[in-house]
């Protein structure tokens, strides 16, 4: 195999240079501020985990882990996601105290991509997790967390997809009943959003008309509030109807959140089905083709690491954030460079912790006298071409000019 040229950085991968760390700091920061107002506390866990726990209980395919070993042989893992390490936390460290935990973070993830996706294997997440409460209003606050999160964070044109896991395997366990492997060859075909191969496949099962005519139907129920009404009539089966009721109560709790107008619920919309219990969503902005927050419930996680829990939580996707919203929203700072010489240096530095002090960027420099005359007679170009100063001051040869 060729070696790596030296500027040659793995497939999926990025550098982030001062500006963009700059507004993706801001992102975080404001995402966070915003969770915390709503009394979630921030926790951090380890990069590495063990792989026989968080690695297996992760929503990640085994194949896209990053996996490596330790000095005793033992398989390791870079986190995939955070909701498998708090959930570990929960059931450790966190064991003693009471429900409902409401814990946010901030964190990168890794996951081996192929090659051709044009998917980063490092990326950023700001999220919560609540853990301990199984009601629909528990799903309701997160949903709408969501949305003020991102809202905090600069996004303005959004939608939020709602739906439940709870609706197919009811729906599916009426009209296929027995049928598994059809059941999810039919779910994979909506977790990809292959439309039109649901349809294929529903055409093939040689099913009776109004079976078939159900299972495409449920390609239409996508809409507000009239979805639930329509969705109720679709199915029998209590497991189906439950899951109707569970969203119409949170549809409810969201009116009263007064962010109803972000969100529509679609049926089709079932998340990883192999890890969301209940309720999943996903947010699109505007112009931008990947979600920029999903989430879910999520209620046989922590049962893996001993301590059975109801949870539910979201993840926003910094980095896509920062794709989307770019320079937009950047809060304008003072920006200062002080010029001196041997003799104007404490004066200097004086006026340079003063300035910090009242939250101005300050670079201080010693300089000859010719520098200085040299900076003033081009601080504009200077400033132009630096995009960092927007004061120059000079303690070069007594006194100050500005």
């Amino acid at each position: 195999m060729a070696k790596p040229k030296v500027f040659e950085k793995p497939i999926g991968v990025k550098d982030y240079l001062p500006h963009a760390v700059a507004r993706l700091r801001q992102i975080e920061h404001q995402a966070l501020a915003c969770m915390a107002s709503w009394g979630y506390e921030q926790i951090m866990t380890p990069t590495m985990e063990y792989y026989d726990t968080v690695g297996v209980a992760s929503s990640t395919s085994d194949e896209k882990l990053f996996k490596l070993l330790n000095k005793r042989g033992t398989t390791l893992v870079l986190r995939s996601d955070m909701t498998a390490p708090i959930a570990r936390v929960v059931a450790s460290l966190l064991k003693d105290a009471a429900f409902p935990l409401r814990l946010s973070y901030h964190a990168n993830v890794f996951r081996s991509i192929e090659e051709e996706s044009g998917r980063e294997a490092e990326f950023y997440q700001t999220g919560v997790e609540l853990v301990g409460d199984p009601s629909p209003e528990a799903d309701a606050e997160v949903v709408a967390l969501a949305i003020a999160s991102l809202r905090a964070a600069g996004v303005d044109r959004f939608k939020i997809a709602i739906g439940h896991v709870g609706f197919l395997n009811g729906l599916f366990e009426e009209t296929l009943q027995g049928r598994l492997e059809e059941q999810e060859e039919l779910k994979a075909c909506l977790l990809g959003r292959d439309y039109v191969g649901y349809r294929e496949k529903v055409k093939s099962l040689q099913l009776a008309e109004p079976v078939q005519r159900v299972l495409e139907g449920i390609l239409r129920l996508r809409g507000g509030q009239e979805i639930c009404d329509q969705a109720r009539g679709v199915s029998a089966n209590t497991t189906a109807q439950a899951s109707i009721s569970h969203l119409c109560e949170m549809w409810d709790a969201l009116k009263a959140y007064g962010v109803s107008d972000y969100v529509l619920i679609d049926l089709t919309m079932i998340g990883d089905f192999s890890y969301y219990t209940g309720m999943t969503f996903e947010g699109y902005a505007a112009d931008l083709g990947f979600p920029v927050v999903s989430g879910g419930r999520y209620d046989n996680l922590l049962t893996q690491f001993g301590r059975s829990a109801p949870a539910t939580g979201f993840a926003l996707k910094t980095t896509r954030i920062l794709e989307l919203i770019g320079d937009r929203g950047e809060a304008e700072v003072d920006r200062v460079l002080i010029g001196y010489d041997a003799g104007g240096r404490d004066e200097a530095i004086s006026e340079a912790l003063r300035l910090r002090e009242q939250g101005a960027i300050v670079v201080t420099e010693r300089m000859t006298a010719e520098r200085a005359a040299d900076l003033h007679a081009s601080l504009d170009r200077y400033a132009l071409q630096c995009a960092v100063f927007n004061v120059f001051k000079s303690y070069v040869g007594g006194g100050v000019a500005r």
